[in-house]
């Protein structure tokens, strides 16, 4: 986080949390979807980049993944696959487009909003613990420097996780740039630019340190 001129490096860990709300089938899954905590939608959109696999996730959201495993509706899946979070404003908004979706396919099959699926889904929220990472930066040319040596918690926590915690919607990197000056504003764009929804955090860190090693060696990314 920015601190005056400074910025301040922060680390994060997942807690998942229950919320007792569970579903066997699509229409259970979409009634609670209608009144599940935004931070639950959060959870099962964003969580899973913070968990350790051993293989690529087949799906980035959980809601998809378990369409396709457990209620075995290839065609749903796909679509609710589709999905960019960061394509919608807020979660409220996001939350309509799943259930837009979902509507959508029990109106176009009847029977598939009572089939029950070989495992229930379980809705769990987020709740992130942050601590100091001991970093900090003392001017912006030393982000080509410090962001390789970040962990992907840390990536997390600065570029994904900052766009629900700042009113402006953008990353923390974003933020402390602007606070300085309008010197780095395209560089902001450029920032504004990268989608991290359909990449893994160490991938965004690569593309993250490309991106700062080219804007302040004068470069164009």
């Amino acid at each position: 986080m920015a601190g005056n001129t400074h910025f301040l490096f922060n680390d994060c860990a997942l807690i998942s949390i229950a919320t007792g709300q569970k579903a066997m089938t699509l229409t259970e899954l979409r009634n609670n979807l209608i009144h599940i905590s935004l931070d639950s939608i959060y959870h099962h959109f964003w969580g899973g980049l913070l968990v350790p696999r051993f293989e690529e996730r087949e799906f980035n959201n959980d809601f998809a993944g378990w369409v396709r495993h457990s209620l075995r509706d290839p065609v749903l899946a796909e679509r609710l696959a589709a999905i960019d979070p960061t394509a919608s404003s807020n979660l409220e908004e996001l939350r309509q487009e799943l259930l837009d979706l979902i509507e959508e396919r029990l109106d176009e099959n009847e029977t598939v909003g009572w089939t029950r699926g070989n495992r229930q889904f379980e809705f769990l929220r987020s709740q992130l613990v942050v601590f100091d990472a001991n970093r900090r930066l003392e001017k912006p040319e030393d982000l080509a420097e410090q962001i390789p040596l970040l962990s992907t918690s840390s990536i997390f926590y600065h570029f994904i996780d900052a766009r629900r915690r700042l009113d402006q919607g953008c990353d923390d990197f974003s933020h402390w740039l602007a606070d300085l000056g309008d010197e780095h504003l395209r560089l902001c764009e450029q920032l504004a630019a990268i989608d991290p929804y359909f990449s893994s955090l160490s991938q965004i860190r690569t593309e993250l340190t490309a991106l700062f090693k080219t804007y302040f060696t004068g470069g164009s990314p």
